[in-house]
């Protein structure tokens, strides 16, 4: 299975370098909502940074993410042609399909996260206790957002890619994956010691363990359907 997994990680990887059509989409969408937040603040009277507003940059921040997730993410099954499906089920077991993808989504939007931040923090500076930890935290966002929206872009597929669907199911999950996220961005923000907030990692590491496992046990089921 590892053999497998990597091999298709390797196919996920060189599609996306030969065509980089999920990053560079994702990209523009990251830069034009960014310009788009910074022109819309830039023309509010009495408005002149974000400095005075730790918490309002964090939130809009991590809104910006979460979007850019669902729009990388979704597209992991949807491009699969029914050809190509049918032959990765002859070839593969499910647990590595749906590894791949969660290991390929994960790097994608790890990467893209990181640019994500530079680019809003060209436009919207703001001093930042703790940069090393809000780096982490904005990875560990990444990875949780890439283990619960891959599982639900698998589910969705096998119900005719409806879109709705993966919003309603993702919502339980991703709602307190959210808040975690943005308590210890904020405890970063801060400068708070970290080891006051190695629960809230803790908590986070579980939810993303239990999706993992999760998505494992019944992605072999949908395979088969």
């Amino acid at each position: 299975m590892l053999n497998q997994t990597w091999n298709l990680l390797k196919k996920e990887i060189l599609l996306e370098w030969r065509s980089k059509y999920a990053f560079n989409g994702v990209l523009l969408y990251v830069v034009s909502t960014v310009f788009v937040c910074y022109m819309s603040f830039s023309l509010t009277p009495g408005f002149k940074d974000m400095k005075g507003y730790p918490i309002v940059w964090n939130i809009i921040f991590w809104i910006i993410i979460l979007f850019a997730s669902v729009n990388a993410i979704a597209k992991s099954f949807i491009q699969e042609n029914k050809g190509r499906l049918l032959y990765y089920y002859s070839i593969a077991s499910p647990h590595a399909i749906i590894l791949s993808k969660t290991i390929y989504n994960i790097l994608l939007m790890s990467l893209l996260s990181i640019l994500a931040l530079i680019v809003y923090l060209l436009f919207f500076p703001n001093d930042i206790g703790d940069p090393l930890y809000y780096v982490i935290a904005v990875l560990l966002g990444s990875t949780s957002f890439s283990t619960v929206f891959t599982m639900i872009s698998a589910i969705a597929s096998k119900a005719g890619n409806n879109g709705t669907l993966m919003a309603i199911l993702s919502f339980p999950v991703i709602i307190p994956v959210i808040l975690i996220l943005i308590k210890i961005s904020k405890s970063a923000i801060d400068g708070i010691s970290r080891s006051l907030i190695y629960n809230n990692i803790g908590i986070l590491f579980a939810i993303n363990v239990i999706v993992v496992v999760t998505s494992l046990l019944l992605f072999p089921y949908l395979w088969r359907d």
